[in-house]
């Protein structure tokens, strides 16, 4: 299987967030949760689940900036504090748990290939999109929510 690196959002652009009050956070469409659960507020930074009682900042992101009909947004948590993790050749442990749709990209943002999967089986699904020589970057998303998870990016 080709190599890959799978790295946490930067916490910059997000870091000025947490200063916000609630209604400043509604006002732009983002909401302060509290976790309830170990397992339902992924951070795409820190790619963990937040622990119960972690503040966490849900907010819409732009995560495929291409110029063409794949450009894509969606909904993500980040945790307010949280410092950034990486993986090489590994996937982060909180994609195990979910159900998962990959979708793989080239350099000029074309959709290559894509897999629905349980988490358990993200491994193979994604050996097979990283065989075609093409793909650049896979997307991991929650397939029942449609959330972004992370990008996983050859190297």
């Amino acid at each position: 299987m080709s190599r890959y690196r799978i790295a946490g959002l930067s916490p910059e652009p997000f870091a000025t967030l947490g200063a916000l009050d609630d209604a400043s956070l509604r006002a732009h469409g983002m909401r302060r949760i509290v976790a309830d659960s170990p397992n339902g507020y992924p951070c795409r930074i820190s790619l963990a689940d937040a622990k119960p009682g972690d503040s966490v900042l849900l907010l819409t992101f732009e995560h495929h900036a291409c110029d063409g009909p794949y450009r894509s947004s969606g909904p993500i948590y980040v945790r307010e504090g949280a410092a950034a993790a990486s993986y090489d050749d590994a996937l982060p442990p909180f994609l195990r748990t979910r159900h998962l749709s990959l979708r793989a990209y080239d350099a000029d943002g074309w959709m290559r290939g894509a897999r629905a999967i349980d988490g358990a089986q993200a491994d193979a699904a994604l050996a097979e999109l990283l065989d075609d020589p093409d793909t650049t970057e896979v997307h991991a998303h929650n397939a029942r929510t449609g959330c972004f998870m992370c990008r996983i990016d050859r190297v």
